[in-house]
């Protein structure tokens, strides 16, 4: 493992090797995957249900092979279902048009804001530069953790793992090259640490907030549309942000176990920090743009929630402000407003040319996958799927067990595809799977919805790990230790704060 801190941002060329292989395989198994289900003899199911089969079978292995980009498998397969017969048109693409749609584009503007104007490295410098953080190993990567878990809550968990990967690389590469007193007695495994940090830190934070990554939204989306249940933004965080505080503490004691610095101080390492933090300079009339929609957003979201918690649930002015202000409109209003507020010189905060920026495949995936999602209900797919399965969920499908299962599934199913592909399968099921047991399936999709966004054990697992792994310094067998063993922790995590916790959000 080379130390010059040089490597290019990509995967070893056994990791390469291995996307190749893969991506090949997905291109062949496909369509023989398709057509063997859809030749194949399926009686309990509708000819509807039996075709969405087919083209499911055939996302689900593109999505995990990657042979396609995944935006456009999910295009593909919403699109094969109006070929197909599955449904109409109108009725497979509705979802494109869903409210949290917008929640979606509407928070992807917002963090495009936020990355224009620096704001981002701006949060990141203001911890990092302290000297009694910088200058200590120990709490040094800590402090990384918790800037990443922080801001990743509100960003993307891969553009909050990039910002701080450049900071953390510099530092690194001072360390190795002696500038701050540690050259020769650095353990390697500090650095390991530090990267694993980051990225780790950022996908646990992605849970704190409903906007916080992809598969929160995803799962909200099947609890609402399948379950009638409402989760407002307020509701999530009293689940999330347990979830990550627990789930950070666990980080801070795996990662400070795993990773001796052999240093006790940095004499000099603040310098880099303050020289970064300098070099922003002084508040720009676009930041503080940023700062204001920002806040009106975050304020849009939380006020149906405080309103409940002063006035109650059933309080007139409770129900208008929640039907007038849901979570997408707040996100809309909050976008809107960069395009209205002053930046720098005679320009907006943000013009369209940076929004055209934002993560349009994302919210296309989310598109696809849910119209999927939701066919496989109407045609009652999901019905049949649930009830073949519940003989093998431990204590049937209910209560705890299922909780656990489907967790530990979406988990499992995490390392090897996207978070977001591992929230589509495994949330319609688990839903499926209890209504056919007569058991509640709220629980379960919401810990199947967390669980989606763990997978730390692999650097195909998230994008996060990916930046990280391309550093250099971090070996395989390290991130695959720490990963399996944060997997584990995750999955108890969950499990126990959703059963304690969740009921409250109904």
């Amino acid at each position: 493992m080379s130390h010059d801190l040089g490597v290019p941002l990509a995967l070893s060329p056994g990791e390469v090797a291995f996307d190749r292989w893969r991506r090949r395989v997905g291109i062949v198994a496909t369509p023989v995957a398709v057509v063997a289900i859809a030749l194949a003899d399926f009686p309990s199911l509708s000819p509807e249900a039996h075709r969405l089969a087919a083209v499911m079978v055939g996302v689900v292995l593109l999505w995990l092979s990657e042979a396609l980009p995944m935006p456009v498998t999910a295009l593909l397969g919403a699109s094969a279902c109006v070929v197909a017969g599955v449904a109409p048109a109108k009725q497979v693409f509705a979802p494109f048009a869903d409210p949290l749609m917008f929640l979606f584009i509407g928070s992807f503007i917002l963090a495009q804001g936020i990355f224009h104007h620096g704001l981002d490295k701006r949060v990141a410098y203001a911890v990092l530069a302290r000297p009694r953080v910088a200058a200590s190993p120990t709490r040094l990567l800590l402090a990384f953790g918790l800037v990443a878990a922080v801001v990743s809550g509100w960003i993307s968990n891969t553009a909050t793992t990039a910002m701080l990967f450049g900071i953390g690389l510099s530092m690194l590469r001072a360390l190795y090259r002696g500038e701050l007193g540690a050259r020769g007695a650095l353990d390697p495994r500090w650095a390991t640490g530090l990267m694993l940090m980051i990225a780790f830190a950022a996908s646990i934070g992605g849970l704190a907030t409903p906007i916080g990554t992809p598969p929160n939204v995803i799962g909200l989306g099947f609890i609402r549309a399948e379950l009638g249940i409402e989760v407002p933004f307020f509701s999530w965080m009293l689940v999330g942000v347990p979830v990550v505080v627990l789930m950070m503490l666990a980080l801070a004691g795996v990662m400070t176990l795993l990773s001796p610095a052999g240093v006790r101080r940095f004499p000099e390492s603040a310098e880099i920090t303050r020289a970064g933090a300098a070099a922003l300079g002084p508040w720009t009339r676009g930041q503080r743009s940023v700062v204001l929609a920002f806040a009106a957003t975050v304020t849009l979201w939380i006020l149906p929630g405080v309103l409940a918690l002063a006035l109650g649930e059933r309080d007139p002015l409770t129900q208008l402000v929640g039907a007038r202000i849901p979570e997408g409109v707040a996100a809309m209003l909050g976008a809107l407003l960069l395009f209205v507020l002053p930046g720098e010189g005679t320009a907006r905060a943000i013009g369209w040319r940076e929004a055209e920026s934002i993560e349009w495949g994302v919210v296309l995936l989310y598109g696809g996958g849910f119209a999927l999602g939701t066919l496989a209900f109407t045609t009652g797919l999901a019905e049949a799927i649930g009830r073949g399965l519940t003989g093998y969920i431990p204590g049937g499908a209910s209560g705890i067990g299922l909780l656990i299962a489907s967790t530990l599934v979406a988990t499992l199913l995490s390392e090897a595809t996207s978070n977001t592909a591992s929230a589509n399968m495994v949330v319609p099921v688990v839903i499926a799977i209890a209504n056919a047991a007569g058991s509640d399936p709220f629980l379960p999709a919401l810990g199947a919805t967390m669980g989606a966004s763990l997978g730390f054990a692999l650097p195909v697992s998230t994008p996060c790990n990916a930046i990280v792994y391309g550093s250099g310094v971090v070996p395989l067998s390290r991130m695959i230790r720490a990963g399996l063993i944060l997997d584990l922790i995750g999955v108890a995590v969950i499990v126990g704060v959703v059963s304690v916790v969740g009921p409250m959000l109904r």
